[in-house]
């Protein structure tokens, strides 16, 4: 085999870049309200405030050295269409408990319906696996599953959700009840749409 250009430069991926499950807690860096394809949105963009794991993902965004640079800290709030379904009432359930979380982690803070006033913020928040597949690659990702107050995390009285699997297809490439292992890919997978710039 001939030696490969670029092979001496090139980053391994290895174990440490990828933020390991967990409770933590998180600071808000940017705030965007925006229409998705499933309704409105607050996109919070955030990075890891306290521990062992602080700034994770400034030091991930770092790292990246691909024209696609992302920030891979966010999670997406969904907001309530306020119709009276089933389905809005689930996630204005949602969405009160985050807003609820964010006021008992900062003392002296009240929801304002101004989702700026987000922006600085401390938030805990729950990371469990989550599984992908997309060209042709499959493995798992460190994903913000869901927002709890910053002292649950604290205290260490959490516990971490369990992985979010896909639905398996009716023909199966896999065994059944088998459950295939991570292959060590980056935090959230590239086609994976959000914020590419940093933070200041």
């Amino acid at each position: 085999m001939r030696p490969l250009k670029g092979y001496a430069q090139a980053q391994a991926y290895s174990d440490n870049e990828r933020l390991p499950v967990g409770g933590y807690v998180l600071k808000i860096l940017d705030v965007k309200y925006r229409d998705d394809i499933r309704g409105d949105v607050i996109t919070l963009s955030f990075d890891i405030a306290e521990g062992e794991h602080k700034d994770f993902f400034a030091r991930n965004y770092k790292t990246q050295t691909g024209e696609d640079k992302r920030w891979k800290g966010v999670y997406r709030l969904y907001v309530p269409k306020d119709d009276g379904s089933e389905q809005d009432a689930w996630t204005m359930r949602r969405f009160k408990t985050a807003i609820v979380n964010f006021e008992e982690s900062n003392p002296g803070y009240h929801w304002n319906w101004d989702e700026q006033t987000l922006k600085g913020k401390l938030i805990g928040a729950l990371f469990n696996n989550k599984e992908y597949e997309m060209e042709g690659r499959h493995g798992f990702f460190t994903n913000c599953h869901s927002l709890v107050s910053a002292e649950k995390i604290r205290s260490g009285k959490f516990k971490v959700p369990e992985d979010t699997l896909l639905k398996k297809k009716m023909s199966s490439e896999y065994p059944a009840g088998a459950v295939p292992m991570g292959d060590g890919f980056m935090n959230i997978p590239d086609n994976v749409e959000d914020e590419g710039l940093p933070f200041n």
